[in-house]
């Protein structure tokens, strides 16, 4: 750490070549090596990158966003923010901080989708890439306090975390040149690595400490495949691989996730293997699992394990050549390199007290460290992560139902989840769909449990055109329904000769309600056994 931090304020101009070596080299001779490690390209593609998935996030969103949290919405933001300002008053504004806190309508939510597709082209393009990622970063914490569950994924704060450390990484000039500025905070380097390390580390560390059975005997590909909250066609293929195949690969992704992440602090060529190990377990996902942007983002952090050296060797020569023009370099500021060291110090503190608090318990935790996790909690951009930690066996579905007469039913389908068993799983990452993917989660609980789902039924029964037009069938297209209910199911993948014979991808049984007939009354929602709740 100390090395990581001594280094930012040191030149990284290498030694300039003579005129007679310059005069003596061929017009057309291939980009030379650089003698020591230099980061230029590796930010390049990193920053690039970062701005496409900024792009993805805000695009999904913007086409989601009346429907989920828009005035007519499942999760109305305004509703929810005036509730907040009631119960909170002046202390709002930290343990939610959002710019909605301006203003809460549906346009202003429109023009912070629209202005972080704009920001996010900005950094693609390389302008004024350091404030359009604090802009970003300020959006996208909006957006996602007031989208409460529909905005709450690892992914989410991942991106958060991700670009929050990029400021302070990407060159602070309104057009920079790939070389001949400030060489890239060393600093802000090691903290991105950081988060690399413990993204994969803990992933693999919460699977063993949950003590979960499908883990620890290495079953858990066995059910991985078919109970994903969005598979994919491939994913359908994997599940029917032999048993032994799905435990050795469960065991090698505990090797990636365990072990491989220290070679992240090591020399080249081990941070070189790290990175290609990470790579290819994230287009693995890719390929059998709908995870948004998910396996982007890891991928971008792995482009920092390599060096320019790396770089040159697969590059186009012209992108390659601009990293060998080396006119001198500026040190990096004192005065930022000491901010950002500091900056260092507290984001290894609070990821680290994060770490202890998801193994031990927020109890096990002074008094001071709890309330200080506490503060940072409501900025979401120092985590703790860990994805699948208990292996779902199951995969319960929820089948929305919706009747005119309480006799006849006719079901909502959904764009992407299961529903039609004939339908395929389908691709759809980048997109994340974020009502069937919550949807899921829904499933492994009950409604009661779920307050957002009352709020998805209501809107059906008043017909919502912003909500209806996040499923893909409406059976209702004339006028709303009377009634509505959900059903739910226990759905498996088929096998071969099941599909060769049925062309189905799916099979299903029937468990029983999820949630009883619900209707509208004088403007209210009740349902049986229960208050009227809301209006």
């Amino acid at each position: 750490m100390n090395e990581a931090m001594s280094e930012d304020q040191r030149s990284e101009a290498p030694e300039q070549p003579s005129p007679e070596t310059d005069a003596a080299a061929p017009p057309l001779a291939p980009p030379q090596r650089p003698e020591r490690s230099t980061w230029f390209l590796s930010r390049w593609l990193f920053l690039r990158l970062l701005g496409l998935i900024y792009l993805i996030a805000f695009l999904s969103l913007w086409v989601q966003i009346d429907g989920l949290v828009g005035r007519d919405g499942i999760l109305p933001a305004a509703d929810f923010l005036k509730a907040v300002e009631q119960q909170l008053g002046a202390e709002r504004y930290w343990r939610l901080p959002t710019l909605c806190w301006l203003n809460a309508s549906d346009g202003f939510l429109h023009f912070l989708c629209g202005a972080g597709v704009v920001l996010s082209l900005c950094v693609v393009a390389g302008v004024a890439p350091a404030v359009a990622l604090f802009l970003l970063w300020a959006i996208y914490l909006s957006l996602c306090t007031v989208s409460r569950e529909f905005l709450s994924f690892q992914w989410d704060i991942l991106l958060l975390e991700t670009g929050f450390l990029a400021i302070f990484f990407a060159p602070w000039k309104l057009w920079p040149r790939l070389t001949g500025e400030a060489a890239p905070s060393r600093i802000a380097l090691w903290l991105l690595r950081w988060l690399l390390f413990r993204l994969m580390f803990a992933s693999g560390l919460v699977k063993l400490a949950s003590g979960d059975a499908t883990w620890n005997n290495l079953t858990a590909l066995n059910y991985h495949y078919e109970t994903q909250p969005l598979p994919t066609w491939i994913g359908w293929y994997a599940h029917q691989l032999p048993h032994w195949f799905q435990t050795l690969s469960t065991a090698i992704m505990f090797g990636i996730e365990l072990a491989v992440p220290f070679l992240i602090f090591t020399t080249g060529l081990g941070r070189t293997v790290a990175a290609a190990a990470f790579t290819g377990l994230m287009l693995l996902i890719l390929l059998t699992g709908n995870y948004c942007f998910f396996n982007l983002l890891t991928i971008a952090l792995c482009l920092l394990l390599l060096d320019d050296q790396f770089w040159v060797r697969v590059l186009p020569r012209s992108l390659a050549s601009a990293a060998q023009d080396n006119p001198a370099r500026p040190l990096a500021p004192r005065l930022r390199s000491c901010l950002l060291a500091g900056l260092a110090s507290v984001i290894v503190l609070l990821s680290s007290l994060e770490m202890v608090a998801r193994f031990f318990g927020y109890g096990s935790l002074p008094k001071p460290a709890a309330r200080l996790l506490g503060w940072n909690s409501a900025f979401r951009s120092i985590n703790i992560y860990g994805l699948f930690a208990v292996m779902t066996t199951e995969r319960p579905e929820i089948v929305v139902e919706g009747s005119a007469d309480g006799i006849i039913w006719h079901a909502y389908e959904f764009k992407w989840k299961p529903g039609d068993r004939k339908r395929p799983p389908a691709f759809v990452q980048p997109h994340q769909p974020r009502l069937d993917w919550q949807m899921w989660f829904a499933a492994l609980g009950n409604y009661r449990g779920n307050p957002w789902f009352l709020n998805f039924l209501v809107r059906l029964l008043h017909g919502s055109p912003e909500v209806l037009a996040l499923l893909e069938k409406n059976p209702f297209p004339d006028q709303p329904p009377r009634f509505v209910r959900a059903v739910l199911y226990e759905y498996h993948f088929t096998d071969f000769a099941t599909r060769r014979k049925e062309g189905t991808w799916w099979r299903r049984e029937r468990k029983g309600l999820y949630c009883p007939e619900i209707q509208l009354r004088d403007g209210d929602r009740k349902l049986p056994g229960l208050p009227a709740i809301g209006a």
